[in-house]
């Protein structure tokens, strides 16, 4: 039994080891191919970053045995709306870009700053917020992301501001309640367990299947409070519910953090 447990851990780092290897390779490789696109129209490398996307996800699925279910997809709103989603791993910002025809993500101004990665950060119009700069910074994300709304465009917000592991106690920043009470557009709630599989600062990748829940979209029109109040109680619930799930039906998940039963 001994043995038997540890050829499984072996296999486990092994098979952790050569998908690291061949992701970030993957992404080298592709943010040098990609550089002529930042001369051509914005679609054009939108098209690019999210088969680089659905790249990533088939290496996970063939070296890793990671696979990705995704849900409620039928729920996305058409045309431009905020998409909430949960945060708990590296996982997500990567596999979101396959759900939504024109995504946009809200992200740390740094990151702009990245040599490569800033350059197509602009090029796509993501949009970069400076967390020091309080209420001056959320009035320009919102303008921003207000014109991005205006063409059709999904924005991606993550609530949290940062990776929580799963089950830990929620923390929920202004940041959403601001553009929702900004914007005249529904917010989709989207609730995951990544952080089980690919578990945030950790070399280790699990196999499994990562689950991502689309909730009902949250309409226009609710108060400031009312509308915190709904998009993490929904949010925490269904996440909840996917950490469950995920322990009930196999796969080597990491253990959640204490604040799940």
């Amino acid at each position: 039994m001994l043995r038997t447990d540890c050829q499984a851990s072996l296999m486990l780092v092994l098979r952790s080891l050569l998908f690291n290897i061949a992701f970030y390779a993957n992404l080298i490789a592709r943010l040098v191919l990609y550089l002529p696109l930042l001369a051509l129209p914005r679609p054009w490398l939108m098209a690019a970053v999210r088969d680089w996307a659905r790249s990533s996800l088939w290496l996970l699925r063939v070296i890793a045995g990671t696979k990705a279910e995704f849900r409620g997809l039928d729920l996305m709103p058409a045309g431009g709306c905020i998409i909430a989603s949960k945060h708990q791993s590296l996982w997500e910002t990567f596999a979101l870009l396959t759900i939504a025809k024109d995504p946009v993500f809200v992200l740390k101004r740094e990151l702009s700053w990245l040599p490569f990665f800033g350059w197509y950060a602009l090029k796509a119009r993501m949009i970069p917020v400076d967390r020091g700069k309080g209420a001056p910074a959320l009035a320009a994300m919102a303008k921003r992301v207000g014109e991005e709304i205006a063409k059709g465009r999904q924005i991606i917000i993550f609530p949290e501001g940062t990776r929580r592991p799963p089950g830990a106690k929620p923390a929920y920043k202004y940041g959403v309640v601001h553009l929702y009470n900004t914007l005249d557009v529904p917010c989709l709630p989207v609730a995951l367990n990544s952080g089980l599989y690919w578990p945030r600062r950790q070399f280790i990748k699990r196999p499994g299947t990562i689950i991502v829940q689309c909730l009902p979209p949250i309409p226009p029109g609710l108060s400031r409070l009312a509308f915190r109040d709904r998009v993490a109680a929904e949010i925490e619930e269904a996440s909840n519910r996917l950490i469950a799930e995920a322990r009930q039906t196999g796969g080597t998940p990491a253990p959640a953090h204490a604040g799940v039963a």
